[in-house]
C-alpha cells in the first residue's frame, strides 16, 4: 500500500538523530492539503443550508415555517453530534484513514439523497443521516493534520487546513448567488455529492494511516515506515508520541481517559467553549441571510454578507493561529470571541453605513469561525496523540448541542419578530460564554498522557 512502503530505501533512511538526514520521500503538506479539501466540501454542505433557507421558506409545495426550517437544519447537526462521538471511538478501532474515507463517502451520497427528497419529512431524515457522515470528517482531519505537523506549526497548519470550512462557505455563497435561480435549492444541495468522485479517490490513493494509531495497535514497524517517509522524526512528532511496548495493542478506554482526574475539568470546559463556538458558527451561517433580509437588506446583499463572513474567517484564522503558535491559543481564542460578540452588538444598532457593515461582518466571521478553529487547535495541542482524536470527537460532538440549539432556536428567533438589535445581540451571549470557558481551562504544566497511569511525562507548550 502507498501508506506503508517498504523496501531497501526505507531501510537505508538515516536514524532519528539526524545523521546524514535526507529529505522525506513523501510530503506531509500533501496530507494536510487532502484534509483541507475534505473540509472545503464539509463547509459547503453545511453553509449552503443557510443560503437556501429563504428559498425553502418560499417553496409552496412544502409550506415550511421558519421554525420548521430551523428544525430541519438542526437535524444535520444532531447527526453530527452522534457522528463525531462515534468517529472519535472508531479512529482508535479501525484507524483514521478508514473513518475519513467512510465519512466523506456517506455524506456525499446522502447530500444527493437530500437534494431529491420528495417530502419535507424525508428531507429532514436525510439531513440527519448526512450529519452522521459530516460528524466524522472534522475531528479526524484535525487529528491527522496535527500529527503530520511540526510542533511549532500545529496551530497554523490546523488553521490553514480548517480554513477549508470557510472556503466551503465562500463557495456556497458564490454558488447561491450565481446558480440559485437557475438550479434551485435542490441543485445546490446536489453539488455536495461531488466529493464522491473527486475527493474520495484521492484520499484512497494518497492518505496514509496515522502512525499513532498503528503504534497503539501494536504495529510499530508500519508506523516507523510512515514516520520516515513523511519526515516525522521524534523531534517533530506530536508530544507523547511514544506508544505502548512494541507488539502490544493499546487497550485503554480513551473516553474514560479524557474524562477522568484532572483532565475532566479541561474536557468539560472545552465542550462548553465548543458549544459557544458552534452556536455562533452554525447559527449565524444559517440565519444571517434571513436576519439581514429582515433588516431590509436585499437577498443578494445578504448573501454577499455571508461571503464576507467566511472571507473574514479565513484571513483572521490564519493570522491569529500564528499568534497562537507563539503565545499559546488560550488568550488568542478569548480575544476572537470578544471581537465577534462586540461586532454583533454593533451590527444590531443599525447606525453604520454599508461599507462599515461589511467590516463588522468580516470581524464576526473571524471571531466566530476563527474562534472555533482556534478551539480545535487548542484541544489538539492540549491532549496527546493517543487521546487527541477521542478528545476532538468528544468536544466537537458535544459542541453540536450549541449548533442544534442555534439553528432550531434561530427559527424561533425569526418567528418572534424581535427588533434588529435583539436579533443580533442575542448571539453575543454565546461569545461571552466562550471567553469564560477558554480562560478557565486549567494549565497543564506536565503535558502528560491522560490514558496512561504515568502522569509525569513532558508536554509541549499549551
Amino acid at each position: 500500500m502507498a501508506t506503508t512502503p517498504s523496501g531497501p530505501s526505507a531501510q537505508r533512511r538515516p536514524d532519528s538523530a539526524g545523521n546524514g538526514a535526507r529529505s522525506p520521500k513523501k510530503s506531509a503538506a500533501a496530507v494536510i492539503a487532502l484534509c483541507f479539501v475534505a473540509i472545503v466540501f464539509d463547509g459547503y454542505d453545511l453553509v449552503i443550508y443557510g443560503a437556501i433557507v429563504p428559498s425553502l421558506l418560499e417553496y409552496e409545495p412544502w409550506g415550511l415555517t421558519p421554525v420548521q426550517a430551523g428544525a430541519y437544519g438542526s437535524y444535520a447537526l444532531a447527526g453530527m453530534f452522534a457522528g463525531a462521538l462515534v468517529a472519535g471511538y472508531l479512529t482508535d478501532v479501525i484507524g483514521r484513514r478508514k473513518v475519513m474515507l467512510g465519512s466523506i463517502t456517506s455524506f456525499s451520497l446522502l447530500m444527493v439523497a437530500t437534494a431529491y427528497a420528495p417530502t419535507p419529512e424525508l428531507f429532514g431524515l436525510f439531513r440527519f443521516l448526512t450529519g452522521l457522515g459530516l460528524g466524522g470528517v472534522i475531528p479526524t482531519a484535525i487529528a491527522v493534520t496535527v500529527e503530520f505537523s511540526r510542533p511549532q506549526r500545529r496551530n497554523l497548519n490546523n488553521a490553514l487546513m480548517f480554513s477549508g470550512y470557510a472556503v466551503g462557505g465562500i463557495l456556497s455563497a458564490l454558488c447561491a448567488m450565481a446558480l440559485l435561480e437557475a438550479i434551485g435549492f435542490r441543485g445546490l444541495l446536489a453539488i455536495g455529492g461531488l466529493p464522491l468522485v473527486t475527493v474520495v479517490p484521492l484520499l484512497y490513493i494518497l492518505l496514509p494511516e496515522s502512525p499513532a494509531y498503528l503504534r497503539a495497535r501494536g504495529r510499530p514497524e508500519e508506523a516507523a515506515r510512515i514516520t520516515e517517509d513523511y519526515g516525522l522524526s521524534p523531534a517533530t512528532e506530536p508530544a507523547g508520541a511514544a506508544g505502548p511496548p512494541e507488539g502490544t495493542p493499546r487497550k485503554d478506554n480513551q473516553f474514560k481517559a479524557v474524562l477522568r482526574g484532572r483532565w475532566a475539568l479541561a474536557t468539560v470546559l472545552f465542550c462548553l467553549a465548543g458549544i459557544a463556538g458552534q452556536t455562533l458558527v452554525y447559527g449565524l451561517n444559517t440565519w444571517m441571510p434571513t436576519l439581514l433580509v429582515l433588516a431590509d437588506y436585499s437577498l443578494t446583499s445578504s448573501l454577499s454578507f455571508l461571503l464576507t463572513t467566511n472571507m473574514g474567517a479565513v484571513i483572521g484564522a490564519v493570522l491569529s493561529s500564528r499568534l497562537a503558535d507563539t503565545f499559546g491559543p488560550r488568550y488568542v481564542t478569548a480575544v476572537s470571541f470578544v471581537f465577534s460578540g462586540s461586532a454583533l452588538l454593533l451590527m444590531g444598532t443599525g447606525i453604520f453605513p454599508l461599507w462599515a457593515m461589511y467590516v463588522l461582518v468580516a470581524i464576526v466571521g473571524f471571531g466566530s469561525i476563527g474562534a472555533q478553529i482556534l478551539i480545535n487547535g487548542f484541544v489538539a495541542t492540549y491532549y496527546t496523540d493517543t487521546t487527541r482524536a477521542t478528545a476532538l470527537g468528544v468536544t466537537l460532538g458535544i459542541g453540536r448541542i450549541g449548533a442544534v440549539i442555534a439553528i432550531s432556536g434561530g427559527g424561533a428567533l425569526v418567528a418572534a419578530e424581535l427588533s434588529d438589535f435583539n436579533n443580533f445581540a442575542v448571539w453575543s451571549a454565546a461569545a461571552l460564554v466562550g471567553v469564560i470557558a477558554v480562560l478557565t481551562v486549567p494549565a497543564m504544566r506536565g503535558n502528560t498522557d491522560p490514558s496512561s497511569p504515568d502522569l509525569h511525562k513532558n508536554r509541549t507548550k499549551e
